[in-house]
């Protein structure tokens, strides 16, 4: 047996559960408690996990490094976008009613699409600032 098989057996069952409840906190957030950023925090900590108990090695081969760089982008670009899109519209920095035809719908899709972008922002930041830790030298 290995040196630390109980967290590890602990860690392959936590996981899933920790992720899958971070996409829960992430599409329920516009309707209760919750959203983009603590999901996004949720959701790295089940990355952080798995580094912690499995080695930074292969958490990076999981998700590496320049896919968390895009991620970066992605979300900025995404919560951003999602706010410029109105100014098209003639109307304020994220006014989301006109994203669609009904008002309410437009409303929720865009609060979703920030919600979305926060959420991968800060998955990917916290996801990245563990990697450059992880690595130091000590």
């Amino acid at each position: 047996m290995t040196r630390h098989s109980i967290l590890r057996i602990t860690a392959k069952f936590m996981i899933p559960y920790i992720l899958l409840f971070a996409l829960y906190v992430q599409f329920h957030g516009d309707f209760g408690p919750g959203g983009g950023f603590q999901a996004g925090v949720i959701f790295a900590s089940g990355f952080i996990l798995y580094g912690l108990i499995f080695g930074i090695e292969n958490a990076r081969r999981v998700l590496p490094a320049r896919v968390t760089r895009v991620l970066l982008a992605v979300g900025v670009l995404l919560f951003g976008g999602t706010g410029v899109i109105s100014f098209f519209f003639g109307h304020n920095f994220l006014d989301y009613s006109v994203l669609l035809k009904n008002s309410v719908s437009g409303q929720h899709l865009g609060i979703f699409l920030v919600e979305l972008g926060v959420g991968i922002t800060v998955s990917a930041t916290m996801i990245t600032i563990f990697y450059v830790f992880a690595s130091q030298d000590k």
